[in-house]
């Protein structure tokens, strides 16, 4: 009988760590967007955007670890990808607005927000253009301009042969200033691989242009292969989270 009684308070345990994913859909800035919410429900809100043509299954691992840790996780698809309607064109400004817009509909007080790549695009605009909404932020792989690296020449023939609205905007866009950045007050961190299409000094030029960040260089990493089903990334943002 103890024998029994064991294992069920065992198997009872890893369920309770294992929270299943919720689905659910927001209409925001004028759009109709998908979101998967996994963690306790008094959990700290956290944030997470996917790259260029992902899906909130982009950083699956990252939500799976984050809620095991206690975090409330909310993951986006951003619009115009995932599960989302397709659109006609898509800019940046629009989706930090839909991301913002999220927060405060749900009423987010303070959450932390994760973004890799273009992700991490919306997450440096979101707390530059919309200072005190996050309690911390992350970001991976991100840049200010398309010209942010020697990469980024052979990326462009990538982009051109793979022509989309969701490809074609990183032709042009993002245009951040790097001193809209000095208005990022809450902690940050910056994070890119040594390997990354994003250049180690342009990773280090948002490092420097935001106050009081930490900067993290992944030596031997790619763009994605530390975040990528990858734990590193979530041990990292466990880390950080925690100060």
């Amino acid at each position: 009988m103890k024998v029994f009684r064991y294992i069920y308070f065992a198997l009872l345990s890893v369920s309770c760590c294992n929270y299943p994913e919720k689905i659910d859909y927001i209409d925001v800035n004028g759009q109709r967007l998908l979101f998967a919410v996994r963690g306790p429900e008094d959990g700290k809100p956290v944030v997470l955007v996917h790259g260029n043509g992902g899906s909130h299954k982009s950083l699956l691992t990252q939500a799976k670890q984050l809620a095991k840790w206690g975090y409330r996780v909310y993951s986006l698809d951003s619009r115009g990808q995932g599960a989302n309607a397709p659109v006609d064109e898509l800019h940046y400004t629009d989706m930090t607005e839909d991301t913002y817009q999220f927060i405060q509909k749900l009423g987010l007080e303070k959450p932390y927000l994760y973004g890799w790549s273009d992700g991490g695009i919306i997450g440096l605009m979101l707390e530059a253009y919309y200072p005190g909404t996050l309690g911390k932020l992350a970001v991976s792989g991100a840049n200010l301009y398309p010209d942010c690296g020697d990469e980024f020449e052979s990326f462009k023939e990538w982009i051109l042969a793979n022509q989309s609205p969701v490809t074609m905007m990183m032709l042009s866009e993002p245009n951040i200033d790097p001193k809209d950045l000095s208005a990022i007050k809450c902690p940050t961190l910056v994070t890119a691989g040594s390997k990354d299409v994003i250049s180690v000094e342009h990773t280090e030029l948002i490092a420097n242009s935001i106050p009081g960040s930490q900067l993290v260089i992944v030596k031997g990493a790619s763009h994605s292969s530390y975040i990528k089903r990858s734990p590193k990334m979530g041990k990292m943002l466990k880390e950080f989270f925690a100060e």
